[in-house]
């Protein structure tokens, strides 16, 4: 289907609302491509576009602005994608437009999946996860759908007026990690590729360690989605965490290499009502301390 390309003055002569009632503490949702349409010109809508910044230029979806992990992360090594101190992720989703009263909505271009998890995760663990949706299939799903896009520049968003509310319990530590390994039941979800999970794959050196956390269970991000990566079905979803051990009520620790993979089974989880916490440090952070190291030949 061709690309059809709408500018965002054109876009400027349609006005729409949308209220939202759902409670504070509600996780983030998906929205589809029509239900976005309808709202697309709701004054308190902010666009996030996370991606390739170049493949950004060329097509996204008219008024979005483009968001970098580095733009709401804080490295701090070995952890490279960290959750900033409140008062600097306040600062930074400020600066990317949001205030207390947005509706935001998350999608992703050329990237994988987990980049627009990671920035729903950090919304949700803003405050803000009520108000924040993310596109499901992306920004293909938005073409498909018959919707215009746009490669006209887009202004740098007003600074909003934000309170956050950081969610306490969203993730955990090292040691918190390292405290729960003789946990009787399964509690640690591993969302990288089979490969990561068994030490197969290295990253080319850069795990000095490979392996997973003891007692883990493999259940890789991409599982996730289908192949037009729209997410599976609730109920898909809910036998895929039966399968591995997790119960709704139970605590779940999910991590992957920098954080970024596992808030795929964070954010999902949490919209199916699982407890699902994430190790910011993941396991960059647990290969490079002392910490126990298992590798196997097949995923648990």
């Amino acid at each position: 289907m061709a690309r059809r390309l709408l500018s965002v003055a054109a876009l400027s002569l349609l006005a729409a609302s949308t209220s939202f009632a759902q409670a504070p503490t509600a996780p983030p949702s998906f929205i589809s491509a029509s239900s976005l349409a309808a709202e697309q010109m709701n004054p308190k809508l902010v666009l996030l576009h996370v991606g390739d910044k170049e493949a950004y230029a060329k097509e996204h979806i008219p008024g979005a602005h483009f968001v970098d992990l580095s733009m709401i992360t804080t490295a701090n090594p070995p952890r490279q994608n960290e959750l900033p101190a409140p008062a600097d992720l306040e600062a930074k989703l400020e600066a990317l437009g949001i205030s207390d009263d947005s509706r935001i909505v998350v999608y992703f271009g050329n990237a994988e999946f987990p980049l627009a998890t990671r920035v729903a995760f950090t919304l949700d663990y803003a405050g803000l996860g009520a108000r924040t949706s993310i596109l499901d299939g992306g920004l293909d799903a938005w073409v498909e759908a018959g919707n215009g896009i746009s490669s006209e520049a887009v202004a740098a968003p007003r600074p909003g007026s934000l309170t956050i509310k950081p969610r306490e319990g969203a993730t955990v530590d090292l040691a918190a990690v390292r405290a729960g390994l003789d946990a009787p039941a399964a509690h640690v979800l591993d969302a990288r590729p089979v490969e990561s999970y068994t030490g197969a794959d290295d990253r080319g050196g850069a795990i000095k360690r490979p392996g997973h956390i003891p007692g883990a269970v493999n259940l890789p991000y991409s599982s996730f989605f289908n192949a037009d990566k729209t997410v599976k079905s609730a109920d898909e979803l809910k036998k895929m965490f039966a399968a591995a051990g997790f119960t709704p009520g139970q605590p779940v620790v999910s991590y992957c290499t920098s954080g970024v993979q596992a808030t795929v089974p964070v954010v999902v989880g949490r919209m199916l009502g699982y407890d699902v916490k994430l190790f910011d440090g993941s396991y960059q952070e647990w290969s490079a301390s002392d910490a126990p190291v298992v590798k196997a030949a097949t995923p648990r």
